[in-house]
C-alpha cells in the first residue's frame, strides 16, 4: 500500500487528490493547521495538525515517520523549498512539489506550452518564486538525489471557486447588472481544469520512481476565451453580462498585486500540451466541461448564501477600474 502525506490536503486542488488517493487504496495522511473547514476530509484519512513552515512543529508531528510520497501544496518560496529538502531527505521516496504553470515564459513565444518551455515570468513575483523553488529542488535532485517530482497546475478549481479573475465577486456584479472587468479585448484563451480531473493525473504520479526528477503540467484541453468564460458564467446565472474590456496595465495601475496576476498569468493566451502527463498516466482524460464546472460552482455558492454583493475589497477595486476606464 502506497503511503502518502499531503501537506495542505483540504484546498481547492488538493482535496480532490486526497479523495482519489484514498479511493485507490492508498494510506493517506493529511497535515495542515486545521483552520480551513470549507471541505471535509473523508473517513479513513489520518489527520495531523501543525504549521508546515514551523520546523519544530513539523518535526514533532512527523517524528519517526516515513512516506512513499509527500505532496507539498503549501510551499511558495525558495526558502520553504530549501527547508523541505533538509527536512524530508531520507523521509520519503518521492517529494511532489506543486509549482505553477504561471512560471512558464510569459507571454509564451510558442503555443502550445510544453514542459520544455522556459520558466520566465517578468511580471509576477509569485511565479518567479515558484520557478526558483523548482530550480533549487531539481538541483538537490541532481546533487544529492533528493527525489523531487514537479507538478505545474494552471487555473484549477472545484465547486467552491468561480474560476474568473474576481471569483464570486464577478458573479455578484453580474447578478446586479454592474460592469464586469475583462482583461484586454477578451479574446485571449485561458485553460480551465476541474480539480477532480487534475486529481487523476496527479494521483497517477504518486509513488512512481520513474516520475522522480521530472516536471509535468496537468491541465485540461478546455481553453475558452475570456469573453466565452464570462458569457458562460452569465448564462449559468441566467443574466445578461455587462462586460467592460480593460487593458491589464490599467488594472495594474489601480491595484499592483491584482495587476501582476493579470499581466503575469491571464493577459496572454495560454494553451498547454498535455502529452507528457498522458504518456505517464494514460487514464488522464479531463471530461468536466466549463459549463458543468460553472454550474456546480454557482449552485454551491447560492446554496451557501452568497448573493449579489461580493468581496468588499474587490468590489471597490473593480468600481475604481470601471470609473477610470
Amino acid at each position: 500500500m502506497t503511503s502518502v502525506l499531503f501537506i495542505g490536503g483540504n484546498g481547492q486542488i488538493s482535496a480532490s487528490c486526497v479523495d482519489l488517493a484514498l479511493s485507490r487504496g492508498m494510506a493517506v495522511t493529511v497535515l495542515n493547521r486545521g483552520t480551513t473547514h470549507t471541505r471535509t476530509l473523508p473517513d479513513g484519512v489520518e489527520v495531523l495538525h501543525a504549521d508546515a513552515h514551523d520546523a519544530a512543529a513539523l518535526g514533532e508531528a512527523l517524528a519517526g515517520r516515513e512516506f512513499d510520497a509527500v505532496a507539498q501544496f503549501r510551499s511558495f518560496t525558495p526558502e520553504h523549498a530549501a527547508a523541505d529538502v533538509e527536512f524530508f531527505t531520507g523521509r520519503t521516496g518521492q517529494f511532489v512539489y506543486i509549482s505553477s504553470a504561471s512560471a512558464y515564459q510569459t507571454p509564451p513565444a510558442v503555443l502550445p506550452v510544453t514542459e520544455e518551455t522556459p520558466l520566465e515570468n517578468p511580471y509576477w513575483q509569485y511565479s518567479r518564486d515558484k520557478a526558483e523553488s523548482e530550480e533549487l529542488l531539481l538541483a538537490a535532485h541532481a546533487d544529492r538525489g533528493f527525489p523531487v517530482t514537479v507538478v505545474r497546475p494552471s487555473a484549477t478549481y472545484d465547486r467552491t471557486r468561480v474560476p474568473t479573475s474576481g471569483g464570486w465577486t464577478d458573479a455578484a456584479r453580474m447578478l446586479r447588472g454592474a460592469p464586469v472587468a475583462v482583461v484586454g479585448d477578451g479574446t485571449t484563451q485561458w485553460t480551465l481544469t476541474h480539480a477532480r480531473d487534475f486529481a487523476v493525473g496527479f494521483v497517477g504520479l504518486l509513488g512512481r520512481a520513474d516520475a522522480v526528477g521530472e516536471a509535468f503540467h496537468i491541465t485540461s484541453d478546455f481553453a475558452p476565451t475570456w469573453n466565452e468564460i464570462f458569457t458562460i458564467l452569465s448564462e449559468t446565472l441566467d443574466v445578461e453580462a455587462n462586460l467592460l474590456h480593460v487593458p491589464a496595465t490599467e488594472m495594474a495601475a489601480v491595484d499592483a498585486d491584482f495587476g501582476a496576476g493579470m499581466l503575469g498569468d491571464k493577459a496572454n493566451s495560454f494553451v498547454l500540451d498535455n502529452s507528457k502527463i498522458r504518456a505517464f498516466v494514460p487514464e488522464f482524460a479531463p471530461s468536466t466541461t466549463v459549463e458543468q464546472g460553472f454550474a456546480e460552482s454557482v449552485a454551491w455558492h447560492l446554496e451557501q448564501g452568497f448573493g449579489p454583493v461580493g468581496d468588499p475589497k474587490l468590489e471597490a477595486m473593480f468600481d475604481e477600474i470601471v470609473a477610470r476606464h
